[in-house]
């Protein structure tokens, strides 16, 4: 048992049953009190009222969520080597599912809790590392995490990309930029499914690529052979140009509000050879549907891949309004016998609520709906079984009648 005294963080009663189950979330509305005088980012033991250890973790008092927690071992310290370890973990197992890292290859080497390093996404393109933190937690500890990186991978550069609204909610200042080695290349090129994306990791999207659809990415092009493809929030164009490379579809439609990421994919079309059989759109995803089913256009697939509709519980209802119109109005451009490939990344969303949007969407489309195949993200992202938020994208391959 550590010979440090660490201060305690007390449960109310019959509070503790979610974190003896593992979950690595306690928030604020669970704390009875305090023992000692934790500052934020110091390690803390949880205690129940009764007084039994439950976990160990780190104190942050400006978050909703004030303790995170690490280890449910009372003699195991948050020290230097139980990072090491837990990004050891992490890193094998990618290493199984990839085999070996190429220069080209891109893939989520951390993925927060369900890696049990709540407040941390590691992503690898090629020979750099993307960091995300999410946590004061991991923050404070942000110098010791790049060293470790750097000692296991040797990676040529490691870049900070910040989320929205992490200061407000973890009180964490933290800038973008370089932590350690060559700032990466504008664009960096990857290789997807045997298709190159130009990605711009400095300034895109999360970290630059959406790398969790990789897999649902190759499974939709397997479908759409000789098809007229509406690719609805298309990004940098990697459903698009998964299935146009991949699957040998006729012409493919992206639709994106943001000019820079249509500007990557328009590149990125000409670089593998298809620009010929894309079409990119600047409009606001709603708009651009309803002004297709004016137009009387007609899809034989068409992919919903819109971004976080809820970031918060107090969204949901307003995010299952929009998958429900999302949803309605691409039903209602499918031609019969078609695809719709319907994704939500929305954690705060359940399967069930999602289903249930998609299904009423259908119903008042007066379409029949058959669910082919229910997917999420590829196996870099697993999913904890203690934290289920971790499972957060919903992706349906459904037939359209």
């Amino acid at each position: 048992m550590t010979s440090i005294i660490l201060p305690q963080i007390v449960l109310k009663p019959r509070k503790a049953l979610p974190f003896f189950s593992r979950h690595p979330w306690v928030f604020q509305g669970a704390v009875d009190w305090l023992v000692g005088d934790p500052q934020p980012g110091d390690v803390v033991d949880v205690i129940d009222d009764a007084e039994r250890f439950v976990a160990r973790g780190i104190f942050n008092p400006a978050s909703q969520i004030c303790v995170r927690l690490y280890s449910w071992d009372e003699t195991v310290p948050l020290d230097e080597a139980f990072w090491s370890q837990r990004l050891d973990d992490a890193i094998t197992l990618r290493r199984e599912l990839f085999v070996e890292f190429g220069s080209d290859s891109a893939c989520r080497l951390v993925f927060s809790e369900a890696d049990g390093l709540s407040g941390l996404t590691v992503d690898r393109y090629g020979d750099w590392l993307l960091l995300q933190v999410t946590s004061l937690a991991l923050g404070k500890r942000l110098d010791l995490i790049v060293e470790l990186l750097r000692s296991k991978l040797n990676p040529r550069g490691i870049w900070l990309r910040t989320e929205k609204g992490i200061r407000e909610a973890e009180g964490l200042e933290l800038a973008d930029g370089l932590l350690w080695g060559e700032a990466p290349p504008r664009p960096l090129v990857i290789r997807e499914n045997g298709v190159q994306f130009q990605l711009d990791v400095a300034e895109g999207q999360k970290t630059g690529f959406f790398l969790d659809q990789r897999d649902n990415r190759r499974r939709v092009a397997d479908l759409v052979r000789g098809h007229r493809v509406l690719d609805v929030c298309c990004y940098s164009g990697g459903f698009s140009l998964n299935c146009l490379v991949n699957g040998g579809a006729s012409h493919v439609t992206g639709v994106d509000m943001s000019e820079s990421a249509l500007a990557l994919a328009q590149s990125n079309a000409e670089l593998n050879g298809v620009a010929d059989r894309l079409t990119l759109v600047k409009r606001d995803c709603f708009k651009a549907l309803e002004e297709f089913a004016a137009a009387g256009e007609r899809f034989d697939t068409v992919i919903l891949d819109p971004p976080k509709l809820a970031r918060h519980k107090q969204g949901i209802e307003a995010a299952l309004r929009g998958y429900y119109s999302l949803n309605r109005s691409a039903l209602s451009i499918l031609k019969p016998g078609g695809f719709l490939v319907t994704c939500s990344c929305s954690g705060q969303v359940s399967h069930e609520r999602f289903l249930d949007a998609v299904a009423q969407a259908a119903l008042h489309e007066n379409r029949r709906l058959q669910i082919l195949e229910t997917r999420g993200a590829a196996a870099d992202h697993p999913t904890s079984v203690t934290c289920l938020e971790s499972d957060y994208l919903k992706c349906y391959l459904c037939r359209v009648i």
